[in-house]
């Protein structure tokens, strides 16, 4: 199959190229190298596979480049991992990430219209869920209430793929993401800027009590549930447009995660108390049974296995000055 992976630089983009690859895909991808967080964290990313696949620098907003991209790649499928993410950044700068990751999305969705592409997997975030009473989240829970730009956002690309599926014969798959980790994390989450904080004295900033909690996924069962997906779309007595929780099925607090960190590390940390942050919800809890069943989605990977393999790799980058 010849895929198009869009962020195929980023964290969640180059695990996936590399799984496509072994597996046999012809692979493209489109990535504009933004200064969101450096620029060679990306390039490195994607160094070793670099003679492997074809690599369009180009941005999402700009339906010309998408246009040249597909009218030269004769793609079978797109996986659009692209966005502009975090929820905080969103509350400050909210047109941008409606430019990026709803006219990207729109731009993606139209150009598969035109050149009959098929099989379209989209990354959505469980920040969609909000505050939900119900726990854990399932994908059929009523979204009453998101509460940050960002979440706003992802919402509204899986409307998007829902209306394009119905309207235009493209099967989608939206993967609502439950706070993902591994190596080649964003430095500007969580599990990053504690790991570089602690281990360089510096205080970190715990936000409320730290009884926060997240489901944490760790990169390896995301990327099983992204090809899952993939294989999906291929299922022709699947639904047009299917939504699927990918989650780790561990939440954690914040205070544990912390101390997962400093285990990993063998230094203890600085704790700097703040305030509660506007936008953050107080628990993520993915239910994955749908993608189980449907997907053989099975998350293998506990936080006290991943916490480990994530600091070992974050050494590591710091010899090469990246981290």
């Amino acid at each position: 199959m010849n895929v198009l992976v869009t962020g195929g630089a980023g964290f969640i983009g180059s695990h996936t190229v590399e799984r496509l690859l072994s597996d046999g895909h012809q692979v493209s991808i489109i990535d504009n190298f933004n200064d969101y967080y450096d620029p060679a964290i990306k390039r490195e990313n994607i160094r070793a596979v670099l003679d492997r696949i074809s690599v369009i620098e180009g941005d999402l907003r700009d339906a010309a480049v998408v246009e040249q991209a597909f009218a030269a790649g004769g793609f079978d499928a797109i996986i659009h991992l692209a966005a502009r993410a975090g929820v905080r950044p969103s509350i400050e700068q909210p047109e941008l990430y409606i430019d990026t990751n709803i006219k990207g999305t729109f731009y993606l969705l139209e150009a598969c219209k035109r050149h009959n592409v098929k099989k379209f997997v989209f990354a959505s975030s469980s920040s969609v869920y909000g505050v939900n009473k119900k726990v854990p989240f399932a994908e059929e829970d009523p979204i009453l209430q998101t509460i940050s730009p960002y979440a706003m956002t992802k919402m509204a690309g899986e409307q998007m793929c829902s209306n394009y599926s119905a309207l235009c014969d493209i099967r989608t798959v939206c993967l609502r993401f439950f706070t993902v980790y591994g190596p080649r994390q964003r430095p500007d989450l969580a599990i990053s800027k504690f790991t570089k904080l602690i281990l360089e004295g510096q205080p970190i900033d715990r936000y409320g009590k730290g009884d926060t909690a997240r489901d944490y996924t760790f990169i390896s069962d995301i990327v099983d549930g992204i090809l899952a997906a993939l294989g999906w779309t291929e299922n022709t007595e699947a639904p047009m447009c299917s939504i699927f929780n990918l989650g780790g099925s561990q939440t954690v607090k914040l205070n544990e995660l912390i101390d997962s960190i400093e285990r990993g590390l063998g230094k203890k940390a600085t704790i700097n108390e703040m305030p509660e942050q506007p936008g953050d919800v107080p628990l993520t809890s993915a239910d994955v049974s749908k993608a189980t069943k449907l997907l053989h989605f099975k998350p293998t990977t506990h936080i006290d296995t991943g916490i480990p393999k994530f600091v070992e790799w974050f050494l590591e980058m710091r010899k090469l000055g990246l981290r």
